[in-house]
């Protein structure tokens, strides 16, 4: 497929490329160099992921194997893992220890 070869190479901002995703169907979504609205946290998330999930493995068996991989690792970074973001706590225990407390209804009389 066109747009595979195109993603391959990393010609990302070609014409070419934009032409592919016109024909698939496919947004581009691209700011401009320097942009304060760059994917900067996109990129970051990304390189986490393939580096705590890809790193020391050459295939995955099957696409099962992949998706179970992915999910297990997305599970442990939205529940478990530590963020420095969130002063070293995992995004559960964030929420839990900064989100108020739902209200309760006072007893009736």
């Amino acid at each position: 497929m066109a747009l595979q070869r195109l993603v391959e190479t990393g010609q990302y901002t070609s014409r070419a490329f934009a032409e592919a995703c016109t024909t698939a169907g496919v947004r581009q979504s691209m700011s401009a160099v320097g942009s304060s609205a760059d994917n900067a946290a996109a990129e970051s998330f990304n390189a986490t992921f393939k580096r705590e999930t890809l790193q020391g493995r050459r295939a995955f068996t099957n696409e099962r194997e992949a998706r179970l991989t992915a999910f297990r690792w997305l599970h442990r970074y939205n529940t478990i893992r530590r963020h420095s973001r969130l002063g070293q706590q995992p995004p559960i225990t964030y929420e839990k220890n900064t989100l108020p407390a739902p209200a309760t209804l006072a007893p009736a009389a």
